[in-house]
């Protein structure tokens, strides 16, 4: 394992969309690797979204063809090489479908799985050997500094020893209470469990894309939808279950934006903050990047000269005046009649091929946000997610038209409805099955309700620095626990205060607040408990480092992830 000779050995843990960047990387940076990926299913490209993990034929993506990063061939051309049987299936007709239209998730799965065949036969023009290691579940990550080389358990294979480990686990939902509590749903993944009769009103928690995903599957198995003669979606609930219907329960009572035009579909590092604008602002800032910094420059500036009318507005309003005006605009009106408003605009907003400004540069914030947030005060940090990132998560959603129609169709024959519980809202488990969900209404008032089926629909959890599936990594505290330091002692004693255990003082009398997931530096590579960046292990498993990055951004996460993740290990392969 030491000669200088031999092309570097590399292990890929997943085969999903992460796997396929940093393969696609690995490929063009024309140095000798020899990479082996290892995924525990049998399929390579769609990862857990694009599945049947994740998906079912009713459910599609909130991008197309233009939005995502080039990988090999467009989807528009690849639509055009498929099979009239494979076109069918998902009702696409290959001489209407453009690069604006989004794609049935399944058949996207399909479209990541033959990118990633044919970067195998591009690895293989460029004399890149790969092992593609199918049904193989990684039990372990064991690194050994002192030979320089990390351990991957296999089961069923044993001990393999490579150069470095890229770990591209991707999602994970946890199982807390299904199984366990009759009618009690952590996640509505796979889709499959959701196809069921209910002659009962349905619990769901939350109103983002993953809720929409349980709507539109347990739709499909309580009745049905059909165009009526002036070419409206209508919905025609089962006669064997009159009494089926689903709630929504959100925190602001807001649902989802939708599907604009977009006129910069792509995010890219050309949006991120470099290297030296960062240390500048940190110079000046105590050490800390600060977040009225970045919301300046990567949002606000912005306007001046794309929405000079937007920027007047705005020009004097901090970070926390900005969102209480757009929350202002929003809340307090019928969530659905809100709905509808920003559907007609969406609609205009297409035909016209007209931006709604402000939304897409809040999509770019959150995308340049994220990869520096690791230098934000604990303070800063917290503000990001109690002030920005409920706004966030609301407006760059970007629901499909499809889905849309669908809810319109839900909430007019009386199926759907949203109610607001703010944050102190309380699910209370059943033995004798369902829950109880206790909240305050909008008006104040307590209310407990009993459903007998509850689906947790949040989206994808931030999972602890202890749930990291590799326990060695832990053991021999190759990772640490992902902190970041507060910029004021009465900030830090404030919070100190509630008792939760998530502040602490270090030797040097510093107050951290711990963040979840793990420690990782720009190019996501481990780092331990001693600030020391690890050269063999690097991580885009998103689950287990939401501390340092709060906002991941799908694809486009992946291609600026990978582009970090290869910069380094080329460096490391040079000095090798």
């Amino acid at each position: 394992m030491t000669s200088k000779n031999r092309p570097k050995r590399i292990a890929i843990l997943g085969g999903g969309p992460s796997a396929l960047f940093i393969y696609k990387r690995l490929i063009e940076s024309k140095t000798a690797w020899e990479v082996d990926i290892f995924e525990r299913r049998h399929a390579l490209g769609s990862g857990m979204p694009y599945s049947e993990e994740g998906a079912g034929t009713e459910h599609i993506t909130n991008v197309s063809d233009n939005e995502i990063p080039e990988i090999v061939t467009s989807i528009e051309d690849w639509i055009r090489s498929l099979p009239q049987s494979a076109l069918s299936r998902f009702d696409i007709n290959p001489e209407t479908f453009n690069k604006f239209h989004v794609l049935p998730r399944l058949l996207f799965g399909q479209y990541l799985a033959a990118q990633f065949e044919l970067l195998r036969k591009k690895a293989r023009k460029a004399g890149l050997t790969t092992h593609v290691h199918f049904n193989s579940n990684v039990l372990d990550v064991i690194d050994y500094p002192e030979q320089n080389v990390v351990q991957i358990d296999v089961e069923e294979k044993g001990k393999l020893l490579f150069d470095a480990v890229v770990i591209c686990t991707g999602h994970n939902w946890p199982v807390k209470n299904e199984g366990r509590v009759a009618g009690y749903y952590d996640s509505p993944y796979p889709p499959a469990k959701l196809k069921m009769k209910c002659n009962h009103p349905v619990a769901i928690k939350g109103s983002s894309l993953t809720a929409i995903d349980a709507i539109r599957t347990l739709a499909r198995h309580n009745g049905h939808f059909e165009k009526t003669p002036e070419g409206k979606l209508a919905f025609i609930p089962a006669e064997d279950c009159p009494k089926f219907k689903m709630v929504m329960h959100s925190r602001n009572g807001l649902l989802p934006a939708i599907r604009f035009h977009l006129a910069k579909p792509q995010l890219s590092a050309d949006s991120l903050l470099t290297k030296e604008e960062i240390e500048k602002n940190r110079k000046q800032n105590g050490g800390f990047l600060s977040l009225d910094f970045l919301f300046d420059k990567n949002f606000k500036n912005g306007f001046k000269r794309k929405d000079p009318k937007f920027y007047k507005r705005i020009k004097d309003l901090n970070m926390e005046g900005f969102v209480q005006l757009m929350m202002d605009m929003r809340e307090g009106r019928e969530p659905f009649h809100l709905f509808r408003e920003e559907y007609r605009e969406a609609e205009k907003s297409i035909d016209k091929r007209e931006s709604i400004y402000w939304k897409e540069m809040l999509a770019e914030l959150s995308f340049t946000i994220s990869y520096p947030a690791k230098y934000f005060s604990a303070e800063d940090m917290m503000r990001l997610k109690e002030v920005l990132m409920p706004l966030i998560s609301v407006v760059i959603a970007f629901v499909p038209q499809a889905s849309c129609e669908e809810l319109f169709a839900l909430n007019d024959a009386g199926k759907l409805d949203l109610v607001s519980v703010g944050s102190d809202s309380e699910v209370v488990t059943k033995q004798t099955g369902g829950i109880i969900y206790k909240y305050r209404n909008e008006q104040g008032r307590k209310r407990a309700e009993h459903f007998e089926t509850y689906i947790d629909c949040v989206g994808q959890p931030h999972l602890s620095y202890e749930d990291i599936p590799f326990k060695s990594l832990l053991i021999k505290k190759t990772v640490s626990q992902a902190f970041l330091r507060f910029k004021s002692v009465e900030a830090a004693e404030k919070e100190m205060e509630k008792g939760d255990g998530s502040v602490i003082q270090n030797a040097n009398g510093d107050y951290l607040m711990k963040v979840s997931g793990i420690t990782i530096n720009d190019h996501f590579q481990v780092v331990n408990e001693y600030g020391i960046e690890n050269e063999r292990v690097y991580i885009m498993a998103v689950p287990y480092i939401g501390g340092y990055n709060p906002d991941y951004s799908g694809l486009d996460f992946c291609d600026e992830a990978s582009s970090c993740i290869l910069e380094k290990l080329t460096l490391i392969h040079q000095h090798a």
